[in-house]
């Protein structure tokens, strides 16, 4: 987001707005320093205000890479490259890489955890490998 440039007081005030505030009686240089302050206050809260943004995008980036744990609904044999799970806590989860033939299971556990660079893995109760998964919904 571009910063705009900052409009001299006298600029945004009619002329009755400046003698209504006593303005009009300032000298240049008294002029020239409240201007100077204004926009050194607004420049603060600006980078307060982006300071806070960051904080914020990164609290939710962080959120939205938590850990999942629940329940594969339905019957579990397996997994193969396009497999969707659905989880009892609604989410549905693809698999993107990996094989599996299990023992068909009903409604295993599952956890589904960040990996590095955006990855996310799939873990089933009592199985050893994972599958890598891009959540659906």
């Amino acid at each position: 987001m571009a910063q705009q440039a900052y409009v001299p007081i006298e600029k945004r005030l009619t002329a009755e707005q400046m003698r209504a505030t006593g303005l009009d009686q300032l000298s240049a240089a008294q002029l020239e320093l409240l201007n100077r302050l204004l926009n050194e206050e607004r420049a603060d809260a600006l980078g307060e205000a982006r300071a806070a943004e960051r904080e914020v995008a990164a609290r939710e980036a962080a959120a939205a890479r938590q850990p999942v744990e629940s329940r594969i609904l339905g019957r579990f044999n397996g997994w193969q490259r396009g497999t969707v799970f659905t989880l009892e806590n609604g989410q549905q989860w693809r698999v993107v890489d990996g094989e599996l033939n299990a023992r068909p299971v009903a409604s295993p556990r599952a956890s589904v955890r960040p990996g590095l660079m955006g990855a996310w893995y799939l873990r089933v109760e009592g199985q050893v490998p994972m599958a890598k998964v891009s959540r659906v919904r």
